[in-house]
């Protein structure tokens, strides 16, 4: 018993230094694969050894065979913010991916009542997964591949971010994960000025007519008619009918607001 004890306390100390290693040369994450070629000790010792590091604080796995180093200043949160580690987990995964919807509004200054939730999109269902005090949730989208990204550098490498102008079009087909018309109308006004123009109407050409219309109509209510007049010239190249702002509520007794024939069947406030 006691040689198996001083076994078990070697294979903490070995990956424990593994792990100072990592940090020492900038990397925060590391797979299964990484530590059975680093740390010489059978697959059972090696998974002891984890479990009672994650029980620690001292690493946190957001996917099986997947870890992530907690540093001491992140140990009361639980986990170094996602922007640490998400491009590793996605690769990882073996998903494209994007941060997007209110976490990319975020990064580009539009934090209104910013939840403690990491937004990304990727093209395959995938389950949300707890980091410390923060969700990371994941959207399924099919224009991944197509979208418009940016590379914005993070505190420990890089990570691919929604354009200004995916992002504003992300949000309206994805509002109940992103606090309502209300909200999303006052995010929008604040990320106004990192829109441009040509670029929105470029990403709304391959976007769904509904969701050109309430962008626009959103547009328009935050005061931003340049961004909302680049919208209505590609609705003049379709054929559009009227759609209601909220899909899931009652019509009401409201009429179509032109040009955007979009039925305000919601109220809508800013809170700026």
């Amino acid at each position: 018993m006691v040689s198996s004890d001083n076994s078990y306390r070697e294979s903490v100390k070995k990956l424990a230094d593994f792990l100072d290693e990592l940090q020492a040369s900038g990397r925060y994450t590391f797979t299964t694969a990484d530590v059975r070629s680093a740390v010489e000790k059978t697959d059972v010792a090696l998974e002891n050894a984890l479990r009672r590091l994650k029980k620690r604080g001292r690493i946190i796995v957001p996917r099986r065979g997947f870890y992530v180093i907690v540093p001491l200043e992140y140990r009361s949160a639980g986990a170094p913010p996602p922007s640490w580690y998400i491009d590793d987990l996605m690769h990882f995964l073996g998903q494209p991916y994007y941060v997007g919807l209110l976490s990319a509004a975020s990064i580009y200054g539009a934090s209104h009542q910013q939840p403690m939730i990491f937004q990304i999109m990727t093209d395959k269902s995938s389950r949300k997964t707890a980091a410390g005090r923060t969700r990371v949730e994941f959207y399924k989208s099919s224009l991944i591949k197509e979208a418009a990204i940016t590379t914005v550098q993070t505190e420990t490498g890089t990570m691919k971010v929604s354009s200004p102008e995916v992002t504003a079009l992300d949000l309206m087909r994805f509002i109940h994960a992103c606090g309502g018309w209300s909200n999303v109308a006052t995010v929008l006004a604040e990320l106004a000025e990192k829109l441009s123009p040509d670029e929105l109407s470029h990403v709304a050409d391959n976007r769904k007519t509904p969701e050109v219309q309430r962008l626009g109509f959103l547009l328009d209510l935050a005061e931003q008619p340049r961004l909302a007049d680049s919208l209505l010239r590609v609705l003049t190249t379709r054929r559009f009918r009227p759609v209601m702002l909220a899909p899931d509520a009652p019509r009401g007794e409201k009429s179509t607001v032109h040009p955007w024939r979009v039925i305000p069947n919601e109220v809508v406030e800013l809170d700026l």
